[in-house]
């Protein structure tokens, strides 16, 4: 069956590889600052930035069907070196605005049988790193919103989260820019491998389907093994 699904920054990264996913099967609308970049694609797009704009949801579709908040932040800073100004600039981009998008369509996601909800975290947040505390502390919050939104809106909304750990997206591109950075980062993972876009991707599109209708409340750990296992 086809759904509404609001992407709220889709124009580049994992957002961008979830669009290219679901678009052929889907109504698609990408909420982000950049929409020249989906120009090509079929999809909807809404300019809109989540640390300062409103979302104005009278240019959506009554019902809808998935929401995904793709913005995020990789502040990695040793702790004595990181303002309080920088925890709550991730704290806003990645909780807050997660929170005003969602409240302002709220109401189209009411009207679906049962819509499914999907946000972004980080391994940081359960396996604890050095350099990551503004961003954990951000991303920690995120999870804790996914728990508590799955249980008071169950079971109309099914709520998810994915925790990566370092995915090759524009984001990231400073820690894999060249050669050594980019095989130390590997050699760093069980796998051997850095995370690619469409490998989160397809896990966001996953929680978005039929597939995962008896899962709500998660936090799926997609970290190429970083989280649990060690191997040297």
């Amino acid at each position: 069956m086809k759904k509404n699904i609001l992407i709220i920054g889709g124009s580049s990264g994992i957002g961008r590889a979830l669009v290219d996913i679901l678009s052929a099967d889907h109504n698609i609308y990408a909420a982000c600052r950049h929409t020249e970049s989906l120009a090509q694609t079929g999809v909807t797009t809404l300019a809109f930035d989540a640390t300062t704009d409103t979302l104005d949801s009278s240019a959506l579709p009554e019902q809808l069907d998935g929401f995904v908040y793709c913005p995020g932040s990789i502040n990695l800073r040793p702790f004595r070196g990181l303002k309080p100004e920088t925890f709550a600039q991730d704290f806003d981009l990645n909780v807050l605005g997660a929170v005003k998008a969602l409240q302002s369509v709220l109401p189209l996601l009411q009207k679906s049988p049962q819509a499914s909800l999907v946000f972004f975290s980080t391994v940081a947040v359960s396996t604890g790193m050095p350099f990551h505390a503004s961003v954990a502390a951000a991303k920690g919050a995120l999870e804790g919103l996914t728990r508590s939104l799955a249980a008071e809106f169950a079971p109309k909304f099914r709520v998810n989260c994915i925790a990566p750990s370092l995915t090759d997206t524009p984001l990231a591109d400073k820690f894999l820019n060249n050669d050594a950075k980019r095989e130390k980062a590997e050699e760093r993972h069980p796998l051997k491998q850095v995370g690619r876009a469409e490998n989160i991707a397809q896990l966001a599109a996953f929680l978005l389907s039929e597939n995962s209708q008896w899962m709500t409340g998660q936090i799926l750990h997609a970290d190429g093994g970083i989280g649990d296992l060690k191997t040297n």
